[in-house]
């Protein structure tokens, strides 16, 4: 009987660690707490290894619960008594408890390290508690060195505790611990003042316990931004200090920097990001060299810098802030003069604005403006060239409408105020509010001074001109505002529908393309206009990025090489090359980025599920070989034995007739398990790719009548009628393999071609009699021309879906003979589409069953070669 354990990888099981702050709190205690709990709760809990280091009370908590017998290993004369995987794995409890995750095992263990048994557990489907202190992450290796001066030999990968499913914190305050230790509770009384003095000073453990709280709060916050992200969460939830701080280049950059710092300092875990927001045009309007300086002031405090493109600076921070779950965005006092102020609000204002739940922070600084100044011009919501045509329309515009009304007759005020205003409506459409403003004070200075009495002269003689001059202007500025404010939201609306559109194409594209990572990832290069997109991809959190699949050139082989990167999960990371993105451009990118990993994850589920369709497809045809092999072969077996052990029997006279009569039984027997033996060596060719044919070019009726001949020693070569036309076009074939499966097809149509009684399936026998057809034709199949060769039976014939089933192997169909496996379709199948064709069946017109041959016809006649001698058996 094999003992081999079974693995079952349909469900991977669940880790619970313990979290020991320092040796002695109590994890294995509360491990085996846990596995008391979970027992009395009906669950099958058995201890596969705990070390209770002597300690009465932890021994106690064994009583009642099954305990595994360990696995003895020899290293150097010593018997250590390491976990006994197998015997875990063969007992498959529901919960296994394992002590010590990061313990190194005795040389020549089943594995170098127990996490690495753990996993084993876990990939088998049983659920695992176990326990580690925080001393022996690989991380806090060298920290713990430092701190302790005792250097820890056995450590485990960071990566393996954070892909447990729950991690639990054993912690004791460094008195409560020495208390334990000076009782005896922890070590034996001649190790207690060693301990105490050494490693269990209250430094130490005060040091150890805020570790693990830093680790377990780190570990805390990345399961938050899980269930944030899994619920579709945009808001702040500000559980920790996050400060994210806006450079603008400017000089008071270090000012704010660490004043950042100082915020974020104030709490454990704190985090300081610096992100500096990019014209999107490309204009650099900022000094690099500052801008480097107070990046490397930032990362020398322990931050990160951060680098967006976008055109509204307020919008690009509160968006990458919120992106962060920020608790805090720290920004300057506006460098505006206070005229300025009137027409443009500072970066600082709309930040507060636009904040919601963020605390913002606007830190003063000597590079504030003075009191007097003039105001910088504000941007306009339009191109350049728009902004140009417009500031053209507005200083030619004018003057060309003074010109144009000196010249006509004289009108009333009002008819010249509306000339007036077409052109400010122009500058408007053309260039936005400031050339609209402009034109309108020109306007209005040039209608004041010719058409408004007195004339030559700015003064304004009859009140309704000057109310008529200051609706005019009020007009006039409505009128370039709502076209502004009409071109920002063009522009906002042309870009949801381009994001919506985008969108849609990636989602058709993951459902209906051939390739749908390929198409992905060719599409997301082409919306945001890259130079190439990768697709990386890793085993665990610790390992080396691998590339996937990347469009463009040059493919990035880290999240580094690139421009833009997004970190879909901890293993999946999308990589842009080509050029930086602006905030909102990032959070379409995050959708796309979800929508790859999608069909990635989509591909790796359809690989999974084709190879459990392949093992479940081998695991149908052992079971089919076993039931096959133990009937079809045990017959002539049995013949052949009897037969030989009659003729070998030395009490037994036989006669010449009886002595020939066994010799012939024995011969048939042995021919038969010749038969069988072959089909089931060329099914194992057929289904490993071993089948080389060496295609020539060839006429069919050599082939057929080769296949036929071989029926004539039997007697049933009189039974087949071929009817193969003259001018049959020659085809490209293995002549060997092709007659094979001719006679393959023939002998199946012969022996099921009975009128009544049998069946026709994949080899099956059901008696003698009825004649059989073999005839060509040419014809046209999905676009180009074959040969198709048909073996025509008048037999039973076999239903619909029957006929598909009858190329599956060990498939007898209700056949009530034993002659066979029931092989004989489905190797003729794998040998026909081995050369090239294809092997059908249909129903015979008034009762039977047609297989149809579809083969590649030859070149032209001058291509025709002469088959290689002995090709045609």
């Amino acid at each position: 009987m094999d003992d081999t354990p079974v693995v079952d990888e349909r469900r991977r099981g669940r880790l619970r660690v313990f979290l020991g702050a320092a040796p002695g709190v109590g994890k294995t205690y509360a491990m085996l707490d846990e596995a008391h709990r979970r027992a009395e709760r009906g669950t099958d809990v058995v201890v596969a290894l705990v070390e209770c280091h002597r300690r009465e009370r932890t021994e106690a908590q064994l009583a009642g619960l099954e305990v595994l017998p360990r696995r003895v290993v020899s290293h150097r004369g010593i018997d250590v008594a390491e976990l006994d995987v197998d015997a875990v794995l063969r007992r498959r409890p529901q919960v296994a408890v394992v002590d010590e995750l990061a313990h190194t095992n005795a040389p020549g263990s089943r594995h170098a390290k127990r996490w690495q048994d753990v996993e084993e557990l876990l990939a088998a489907g049983i659920d695992v508690v176990s326990t580690v202190n925080i001393q022996h992450l690989e991380s806090l290796n060298d920290v713990v060195e430092h701190i302790t001066g005792i250097e820890q030999r056995e450590t485990l990968p960071d990566a393996v505790l954070r892909r447990a499913d729950q991690v639990q914190l054993v912690d004791m305050t460094p008195e409560a611990l020495q208390r334990r230790l000076s009782h005896g509770n922890v070590y034996a009384a001649d190790r207690v003042d060693a301990a105490l003095s050494n490693y269990f000073r209250t430094g130490n453990l005060t040091a150890l316990r805020e570790l693990a709280l830093l680790w377990l709060a780190d570990r805390v916050d990345e399961g938050l931004e899980r269930y944030r992200a899994q619920q579709g969460i945009e808001a702040t939830w500000p559980a920790r200090e996050r400060v994210v701080v806006a450079l603008t280049g400017g000089p008071e950059g270090a000012t704010l920097v660490r004043r950042a710092a100082r915020i974020a300092s104030r709490g454990a875990g704190g985090e300081l990001h610096a992100v500096h927001v990019a014209s999107g045009d490309g204009l650099v309007r900022s000094s690099p060299a500052r801008l480097a300086a107070q990046r490397e002031l930032v990362e020398s405090l322990g931050g990160t810098y951060h680098q967006v493109v976008g055109e509204d600076v307020a919008a690009a921070v509160l968006e990458f802030a919120r992106g962060l779950n920020a608790s805090q965005v720290v920004v300057g006092a506006s460098r505006h003069r206070r005229i300025s102020s009137l027409f443009r609000r500072g970066v600082g204002d709309a930040v507060v604005r636009g904040s919601g739940a963020i605390d913002v922070l606007v830190v003063t600084h000597e590079q504030q403006p003075r009191p007097f100044g003039l105001p910088r011009p504000a941007r306009a919501a339009l191109s350049g060239g728009r902004r140009a045509l417009g500031w053209l329309v507005a200083l030619v515009g004018p003057p060309l409408a003074t010109s144009l009304l000196l010249l006509l007759p004289h009108q009333d005020l009002s008819t010249d105020l509306m000339a007036f205003l077409v052109v400010v409506v122009v500058a408007a459409l053309a260039g936005g509010v400031l050339p609209a403003l402009a034109a309108a004070l020109i306007g209005s200075l040039a209608v004041n001074w010719f058409f408004t009495r007195p004339t030559g002269r700015l003064t304004i003689a009859e009140p309704a001109n000057a109310v008529a001059l200051a609706v005019f202007l009020i007009v006039a500025l409505a009128v370039s505002s709502t076209v502004d404010r009409g071109a920002r939201r063009s522009r906002e609306a042309a870009r949801s529908r381009a994001e919506s559109e985008a969108l849609s194409v990636l989602s058709r594209t993951a459902l209906l393309a051939r390739d749908p990572l390929e198409e992905a990832l060719r599409h997301t290069r082409e919306t945001f206009a890259v130079e190439s997109v990768s697709l990386l991809e890793r085993e665990e959190v610790s390992a080396p990025w691998r590339l996937v699949a990347s469009t463009g050139e040059p493919a990035c082989t880290r999240p580094t090489d690139g421009d833009a990167e997004v970190v879909v999960e901890d293993l999946t990371c999308l990589v842009l090359r080509g050029r930086l993105l602006g905030a909102g451009d990032r959070r379409v990118l995050e959708v796309f980025a979800a929508q790859i990993a999608a069909v990635r994850q989509r591909q790796r589920l359809r690989a999974e599920a084709a190879q459990v369709r392949r093992l479940e497809e081998g695991d149908a045809v052992r079971g089919a070989l076993l039931t096959a092999v133990s009937h079809d072969l045990r017959t002539p077996l049995a013949t052949l034995k009897a037969a030989l052990d009659s003729l070998c029997a030395t009490d037994i006279q036989l006669s010449g007739a009886d002595r020939a009569e066994l010799l012939e039984s024995a011969a048939a027997s042995a021919d038969r398990l010749q038969a069988l033996i072959d089909d089931l060596l060329d099914l194992t060719r057929v289904r490993s790719g071993a089948v080389e044919p060496q295609l020539v070019v060839v006429d069919l009726e050599e082939v057929v009548a080769g296949a036929v001949g071989d029926l004539a020693g039997s007697g049933d070569g009189a039974r087949v009628r071929v009817d193969l036309p003259p001018d049959l076009p020659p085809v490209s074939t293995d002549p060997g393999l092709l007659q094979r499966v001719v006679a393959n097809l023939v002998q199946n149509a012969v022996r099921h071609g009975v009128p009544a009684g049998g069946s026709a399936g994949g080899g099956a026998g059901g008696g003698a009699g009825g004649g059989v057809e073999v005839v060509a034709s040419v014809s046209t199949e999905d676009a180009r021309r074959v040969a198709r060769l048909l073996v025509v039976d008048h037999g039973p014939g076999l239903p619909g879906p029957a006929k598909e089933q009858a190329f599956t192997p060990f498939q007898r169909l209700g056949d009530r003979s034993t002659a066979g496996l029931g092989l004989g379709l489905a190797v003729a199948r794998g040998l026909a589409e081995a050369v090239g064709g294809a092997l059908t069946a249909q129903d015979t017109p008034g009762g039977g069953l047609t297989m149809v041959l579809d083969l590649p016809l030859a070149g032209h006649a001058h291509e025709l070669l002469e088959a290689p001698a002995g090709s045609v058996p």
